[in-house]
């Protein structure tokens, strides 16, 4: 990978795939890789899949099962090097070659910056889906704020604190696994932040898509409070999600295969317990969205 300075700031990169799309894993990859002003050192990670073919000097990591999104980001870590970690999806491409750098630029900046998410664009054109923008109050799309949720797609954090937090929640296999991120992150001081203003391109896509989609989704919700929440907190949360998907969600299908996943997250405790502390609590809620809903 080209660098233009011995100063330049140093990326660890990760691209998730499981080689299902070639043309745009290569797009991904070709997008970091036009990067400049920065120095990156670059593995795709097959999730169940060998990685082939890929540009001189990009790292492959073979999972020989698919072990989930979390899990997958996770595997990638410790085969790159640099203090920042970039995480990206296969689907998605960054279309500034400077956009690199002005993520460095803005960790140098502010040393209470934990985390970065860019703002999605559809590269077709297609309206933004509202769970694209890591907030409460979605409001213009183009406006930067802290972030209290994560879009996973493309992720800019500090490797310290991402080592300190213990990473992604691997257990979580897909789905809500970027709250969980943000909330540590948040409960060790730091702001994860929405920088609108910095463009990554991915289509829009329908989550529900996935057969898993309704099961993990409750699932993981459930997750959530019992991993980061204070006790007082866990009932408060479920119940919300509870009473908002009743509201939403009609197919009878879809609902019994939520519930089942409710009762799994109940059933099963997840490993990694570290409730928030209280201070967190209100930090997010000044930030516009308490850890309850």
């Amino acid at each position: 990978m080209p660098i233009n300075s011995v100063e330049a700031p140093h990326f660890a990169v990760v691209i998730l795939t499981m080689g299902q799309r070639p043309a745009d894993l290569r797009r991904a990859i070709d997008s970091v890789l036009a990067q400049r002003g920065v120095s990156v050192d670059v593995v795709v990670v097959g999730n169940g899949w060998q990685p082939v073919d890929l540009p001189v000097g990009v790292k492959a990591c073979h999972l020989r099962e698919n072990l989930g999104i979390p899990a997958g980001r996770n595997a990638g870590v410790s085969l790159v090097s640099g203090q920042l970690l970039f995480f990206l999806d296969d689907d998605a491409s960054l279309p500034d070659q400077m956009f690199l750098q002005v993520v460095a630029n803005r960790f140098a900046a502010d040393v209470n910056l934990g985390l970065i998410q860019p703002r999605v664009v559809d590269p077709n054109g297609l309206p933004a889906p509202r769970r694209w923008v890591p907030r409460l109050r979605v409001g213009d799309p183009g406006e930067p704020s802290p972030a209290t949720a994560l879009w996973e797609g493309a992720v800019a954090i500090r490797r310290s604190l991402f080592e300190v937090i213990g990473g992604w929640p691997a257990d979580f296999f897909y789905a809500h696994e970027g709250i969980d991120l943000v909330w540590r992150v948040w409960d060790e001081g730091f702001v994860p932040w929405y920088a609108a203003d910095l463009i990554v391109n991915h289509p829009v896509i329908d989550p529900a898509r996935h057969e898993v989609y309704y099961r993990m989704n409750a699932r993981n919700r459930v997750w959530l409070a019992r991993r980061n929440l204070p006790v007082v907190l866990e009932p408060l949360y479920i119940g919300t999600w509870v009473g908002l998907t009743v509201a939403r969600v009609h197919d009878r299908a879809a609902l019994k295969s939520w519930f089942g996943g409710l009762r799994e997250g109940l059933r099963v405790r997840p490993a990694g317990r570290r409730p928030m502390k209280w201070r967190t609590v209100w930090a997010m809620t000044k930030a516009g969205r308490p850890p309850v809903i």
